[in-house]
């Protein structure tokens, strides 16, 4: 699915180049390659392209480490996922601007046609029939993540794939817990009768 993994030694490796050591930086950088796989899952879900995706968590990791490297360990998490997710925001006010202007200036046509090609079965494969449902569900999953607003999607995965609580998902998404309580319960109920037919 991605092309380019996130090697966060060489985001600290740049941080360092920068001017701060890098052998005063170990712990974010254990932090930084604990959580650049979930960021980037993250990412890749909310914004539909893993190289956006790919850009997304290396500029958060990026200005974690360059901005906040002196904060407590406990910090960290809370402080990278705001990053993390004022920059997905940032990204969709962009995408929103750029398509609107697509739009006007091809006259309103649609998106480019994809190719039907693009997600046949490599004939080659011997993947068993479970290990295929599954990962159609996941698929499945993470397209109605996708569908859903993005708010919805950010109190989705902050809560349940990040762990985090009501109020530190709060301060991650700059408002109050009584709108992420609103925002998770609207994305499961939405999730719940998407994806009735592919979860028991």
């Amino acid at each position: 699915m991605l092309k380019q993994p996130i090697d966060s030694i060489a985001v600290m490796q740049e941080f360092a180049l920068q001017g701060d050591g890098l052998d005063s930086n170990q712990a974010l950088n254990r932090f930084l390659a604990g959580v650049e796989r979930r960021a980037l899952r993250m990412a890749t879900v909310s914004v539909g392209n893993p190289d956006d995706a790919l850009d997304l968590v290396q500029d958060a990791m990026m200005k974690l480490a360059s901005r906040y490297a002196e904060r407590s360990e406990d910090q960290w998490g809370p402080l990278f996922q705001r990053i993390l997710q004022n920059s997905i925001r940032d990204w969709h006010r962009r995408s929103w601007v750029k398509n609107r202007w697509h739009r006007f200036i091809r006259g309103g046509e649609g998106a480019d046609a994809v190719d039907p090609l693009q997600g046949y079965p490599d004939s080659r494969q011997t993947e068993s029939v479970e290990r295929l449902q599954q990962q159609d569900a996941i698929a499945r999953l993470e397209q109605e993540i996708h569908n859903l607003s993005l708010r919805q999607q950010q109190a989705f995965m902050l809560r349940l794939w990040e762990g985090l609580s009501v109020e530190e998902t709060a301060k991650v998404m700059g408002c109050s817990q009584g709108s992420v309580k609103t925002h998770y319960s609207r994305a499961v109920s939405a999730l719940r009768e998407k994806l009735e037919d592919h979860w028991p």
